[in-house]
């Protein structure tokens, strides 16, 4: 391994793991601050927050599309109830003149 010690700018590696560790201050009296916890916990949690967080996107994405859908149908709906509407009165006009034919046709 290589022998040159790093800096903080310039430290030999970006891995916390594989940096030594710190050594205790010897200004700061023993046990002054607070004991190591374990982390696994909040790990965990981390893990499932950001694992969460990267499917937001997707869950936005799925409720968007539903919108859209519910949308369209609905567009559909209102079409179809617009050319049901205009086919009534096409046959209503048309009802009005077959009478008005059978009735000339039968006054003459």
């Amino acid at each position: 391994m290589n022998t040159i010690a790093g800096t903080i700018d310039r430290p030999v590696t970006h891995d916390p793991k594989k940096q030594a560790p710190m050594k205790p201050s010897t200004s700061e009296p023993a046990g002054s601050a607070t004991q190591d916890v374990t982390t696994t916990g909040a790990n965990d949690s981390r893990q499932n927050r950001t694992r969460e967080m990267q499917l937001i996107p997707e869950a936005l994405a799925r409720a968007h599309m539903h919108d859209r859908l519910h949308e369209a149908e609905q567009e559909r709906r209102a079409m179809r109830l617009v050319t049901a509407r205009r086919m009534q009165r096409r046959a209503e006009r048309a009802s009005l003149r077959a009478r008005r034919a059978l009735a000339m046709a039968v006054m003459q």
